[in-house]
């Protein structure tokens, strides 16, 4: 019987730092919706929990810039 040898660095994905930035793209990106939440909560380094929490802020602060037609 053979084990397969891993290198532990590829299992573990690298801690990403949250910027500004970082979040402003991945906020735009939800409202879009050409990301998905795990997604950009992988983008920022954030968890989920706290992506949503500051989607919702981005939501309350910016109207929407899109029309829905009435029929």
């Amino acid at each position: 019987m053979s084990f397969i040898k891993t290198d532990k660095g590829n299992l573990v994905e690298p801690k990403v730092k949250t910027t500004p930035q970082n979040v402003a793209e991945a906020n735009d990106s939800l409202f879009r919706a050409t990301m998905n939440l795990p997604n950009a909560a992988k983008h920022c380094g954030m968890t989920e929990k706290e992506m949503k929490l500051t989607f919702w802020e981005y939501l309350k602060y910016h109207q929407p810039d899109y029309e829905v037609p009435e029929s």
